[in-house]
């Protein structure tokens, strides 16, 4: 199983959409249209977001262990 992570390539603003494509093996297409549809309905979608940028660490802070 994956961690969630906010890889360097991919990235479009922060990586959130592309961690999570990684994480439940999706491409991050396919995340950043979601999100962009879920916008559309009502709910905090942008604070999730910005939640999620805080608290998924980047590609380069992640242990060397869970690198393999």
């Amino acid at each position: 199983m994956n961690t969630l992570f906010r890889p360097r390539d991919h990235r479009i603003l922060a990586g959130v959409c592309a961690g999570l494509a990684v994480r439940f093996g999706l491409r991050p297409w396919t995340v950043r249209i979601l999100f962009l549809l879920s916008c559309l309905l009502p709910g905090p979608q942008f604070i999730a977001y910005i939640v999620l940028w805080i608290l998924m660490p980047g590609e380069q802070s992640r242990p060397a262990s869970a690198q393999a």
